[in-house]
């Protein structure tokens, strides 16, 4: 199983450091090529892109969120969750009842 992530520079400089392939994404336009180029790569099964960039094209990966792959997890960029979103601080404090 492979991942690849699609995001702002640091999210993605972040996955290749523990062996992830991504791209960079700044744009609606890169977002979308960057979606093709995962999908289009062999043995990708788990797309990781970042809220904000999924919010612009949104229409696009919604044909993908019925499938069982590629599995497509939204995750919040450095600047935080976007919107309603809590973050992983938030989430792993109500799952567990302690923060770290």
């Amino acid at each position: 199983m492979s991942y690849f992530a699609i995001g702002d520079e640091e999210t993605v400089t972040g996955f290749r450091l523990v062996g992830v392939e991504g791209r960079v994404a700044r744009t609606p336009a890169d977002t979308r090529e960057a979606l093709t180029v995962a999908l289009g790569t062999e043995g990708v099964n788990i797309i990781v892109i970042t809220e904000r960039l999924a919010a612009e094209v949104q229409a696009e990966l919604s044909r993908y969120y019925s499938l069982n792959f590629p599995l497509i997890i939204q995750i919040p960029d450095r600047a935080g969750p976007s919107g309603k979103q809590r973050s992983i601080h938030d989430i792993i404090k109500a799952a567990v009842g302690v923060t770290i």
